[in-house]
């Protein structure tokens, strides 16, 4: 029996939600379904939820650290989830995925090195490498069979380029894919050997589906762990994004110290009060909740998928190891990304991501966030239908 109510429409307008809120200044219309933005239409579990309201409660909103609980919130939710074991001494704390990786190219590189990525990505890899004033080095993904798999000889050339830092994103955003133990083990044994340090983004490794694993790179074996600089959050897991917390794992004491230091003359002290309490709590009681919405998120990939199949045979969904996010490859319809972006806008009234947002790669695609009740998802897909009637 579920015990979880994710058909529950909660209406997010006037919350000042960037998803629902700022279509007008990011789309020019304010009269579209969101699917944008990668947060979910869900509550997140009630001990979230009731933790934060004692905390109101107690009235007093002070400085707050956060605690040695809340670190082994973080190593037993990695140890069960994961089967990765850390020492609580290995985190450091910051308010979300990319301002640490603009820390650790703060930390890790000078002005002009070298940062690689593999295109199509997150956007942020890319303004954070060029606002730090950074060359982005690009190993493109390969696309095969609407799949995404990576060039290693490519990788490697790049490498040979002289690279000090790698932005590996794991599970993929926009593709969902999850790496596999292999294609880690030889990401790392590359960078091991052209001596690059790695920054994991992991901030999807919870959102995996069955017949997939996540790894963590830094778990496979100590020479990797000890030149990867691990990010997680609960944020995309729970729907905590507005909470401000996320963890950096490092084992490595200089990169740990090289990192706190950037930190320390970034300013940054300590979690936000709620950021701190709502990761702890997440971590701690949210196991079964997670367990839930994972069968949900996925019925809702089938039914897309099914939908997709059905009325729009020339759109090809890419098959999601992970994530909420479904890659839809439009190229077949021979639209141009701008034709395809006004069908989607002013025909179907519908705010998706461009796929040319995420670099060389994303053309003809655009990015479908799925993480919201069935009823909703069904009138985006009758959205994205009537679009490309």
């Amino acid at each position: 029996m579920k015990k979880f109510d994710f058909d529950q429409i909660i209406n997010r307008e006037n919350t000042s939600s960037v998803k629902w809120g700022m279509t007008q200044q990011v789309f020019g219309t304010s009269e579209v379904l969101p699917m944008w933005v990668a947060d979910m239409d869900f509550a997140p579990p009630s001990e979230v939820k009731d933790a934060l309201l004692d905390r109101v409660h107690h009235g007093v909103f002070g400085y707050t650290f956060p605690s040695t609980s809340t670190a082994d919130s973080i190593t037993q939710w990695l140890q069960n989830r994961h089967s990765w074991n850390i020492e609580n001494e290995w985190i450091l704390y910051n308010l979300g995925v990319v301002p640490s990786i603009a820390t650790a190219i703060e930390a890790y590189t000078a002005p002009g090195d070298k940062v690689m990525l593999q295109s199509p990505v997150y956007a942020p890899f890319f303004d954070m490498v060029k606002k730090n004033n950074r060359e982005v080095v690009n190993s493109p993904l390969k696309l095969v069979n609407n799949r995404f798999e990576i060039d290693f000889a490519d990788f490697e050339e790049r490498l040979k380029e002289g690279v000090k830092l790698f932005l590996l994103c794991n599970p993929h955003n926009p593709g969902g894919r999850v790496w596999t133990k292999e294609e880690l083990q030889k990401i790392g044994e590359l960078c091991h050997q052209y001596q690059c340090l790695i920054l994991s983004d992991e901030i999807h490794s919870d959102l995996v589906f069955k017949e997939n694993k996540h790894i963590p790179i830094a778990s496979l074996n100590n020479i990797f762990n000890e030149i990867t600089i691990t990010c997680i959050a609960p944020t995309k897991t729970f729907n905590l994004a507005g909470l401000q917390a996320s963890a950096v794992i490092i084992s490595n004491k200089e990169l740990r110290k090289e990192f706190q230091t950037v930190l320390q003359r970034q300013g940054f002290f300590s979690l936000p009060t709620f950021g701190a309490i709502g990761m702890e709590a997440a971590y701690k009681h949210g196991n079964s909740w997670l367990d839930e919405l994972l069968e949900y998120l996925h019925e809702n990939v089938e039914t897309a998928k099914s939908f997709i199949d059905k009325h729009l045979p020339s759109i090809k969904v890419m098959e999601p190891e992970g994530t909420y996010l479904l890659w839809l490859n439009c190229r077949e319809l021979d639209l141009s990304d701008e034709d395809i972006r006004d069908r989607l806008l002013y025909k179907g009234k519908l705010a998706l991501e461009p796929g040319k947002k995420y670099g060389l790669g994303g053309e003809g695609f655009v990015r479908m966030n799925i993480a919201c009740p069935r009823e909703m998802l069904l009138d985006g897909l009758e959205r994205l239908k009537r679009a490309f009637e």
